[in-house]
């Protein structure tokens, strides 16, 4: 954990540090994405491992709003535009794009000439639902590090679209209902802006429609979608893709649609058998994280000497920037709780018994 450090002669308490609550703000008297209620709570975005519920005062981005409402309910929430500052007990707070999801941003914080950002999740490969990440200059980053191995390199999106639709077109042809288990809040829209919807009627989980409806009204193009009960007849399921959260599997909902093939798509389907664990037909290898390039390419770019690695594979990425002559050390954390993360415990685990 980071402690106080000298500069230039005077030992300075550090920005941000890390308590049972949350990372927490000392002279700004504020957490950033806390696990434990608090009185003032500055979100990231709103996966539900960094935006909990029974704050007090919650801000965040603007253009998550919508979505922290849908998910919290009635919380006492301000906003702020990207880029926009506020100046709170001295510390000049503002929030910057994070490319992750809908209203997913980083969080920069100024005082006293001295400035951090902390990450939160994001990725650098633009996309159609969310403002494309942005570089914030710093002198100290905390930065996520969920695909924090070498082994993580993703290919473009596009074409991982390009398979899906391949995927579903067969599966069209033959007359059967495309069955694609992703996380219902930003994976889900991702791949609906991204794959080409004549092949056939889109039918999707309620889980992932009513953020369907927010993403549309804040302007994402996101394809004509239905309900189980929107269609018509069961006839139209065989030539379906059918977007379901990953906890549907095997339930009564999904039953409905008869012959099936089902397919995952997340980071994770990059190791060898997590496919097969999941049980699924095709795996496709699509995450809103940075990958092990990405996430180098993002503190590079920040010209920050001090990096601070908080949830994923922290070890691996605090020895490498040390390595790298970058002051590196680790917060502990309890992110990692939606459904893409949760993975990363099981398929890490998997991956160094394989590899033992």
């Amino acid at each position: 954990m980071a402690g106080p450090r000298r500069t230039w002669g005077v030992y300075m308490a550090d920005l941000v540090v890390a308590r049972k609550e949350g990372l927490f703000c000392e002279p700004g008297q504020f957490y950033i994405d806390p696990w434990q209620p608090v009185d003032r709570a500055i979100i990231t975005h709103a996966h539900a491992d960094h935006a909990r519920p029974g704050h007090t005062h919650y801000l965040a981005a603007l253009p998550g709003a919508d979505i922290l409402k849908s998910r919290l309910g009635d919380i006492q929430l301000e906003t702020l535009a990207y880029g926009e500052h506020v100046i709170h007990n001295g510390v000049t707070v503002s929030f910057h794009p994070a490319g992750h999801v809908l209203g997913s941003a980083q969080v920069r914080l100024e005082y006293r000439g001295e400035t951090w950002v902390v990450s939160g999740d994001y990725k650098l490969e633009p996309d159609g639902t969310c403002d494309s990440f942005e570089t914030v200059p710093c002198d100290t980053f905390i930065t996520e590090s969920t695909f924090g191995l070498p082994i993580y390199r993703w290919q473009a999106a596009s074409d991982i679209f390009k398979d899906i639709n391949v995927w579903w077109r067969s599966n069209a042809e033959k007359g059967r209902a495309s069955v694609l288990f992703c996380y219902a809040f930003g994976k889900a829209q991702r791949i609906l802006n991204g794959i080409d919807n004549s092949i056939g009627p889109i039918i999707c989980h309620g889980a992932a429609e009513t953020l369907n409806r927010i993403y549309r009204n804040a302007g994402i193009s996101l394809p004509d979608t239905l309900t189980v009960s929107d269609a018509s007849s069961k006839a139209g399921f065989r030539e379906a893709l059918v977007i379901a959260p990953p906890s549907s599997a095997g339930s009564p909902w999904l039953r409905r649609f008869g012959d099936y093939s089902d397919a995952f798509a997340s980071g994770w389907m990059l190791l060898r058998g997590a496919r097969r664990r999941r049980a699924v037909d095709r795996g496709f290898v699509l995450s809103d994280h940075a990958d092990w390039p990405g996430l180098m390419r993002a503190i590079t770019a920040t010209g920050a000497q001090r990096v601070i690695v908080t949830h994923g594979h922290v070890d691996v990425m605090v020895r490498w920037l040390r390595e790298n002559s970058l002051d590196a050390s680790a917060f502990e954390t309890e992110y990692g709780t939606n459904e893409e993360d949760n993975a990363a415990e099981n398929e890490s685990v998997a991956f160094k018994e394989s590899h033992a």
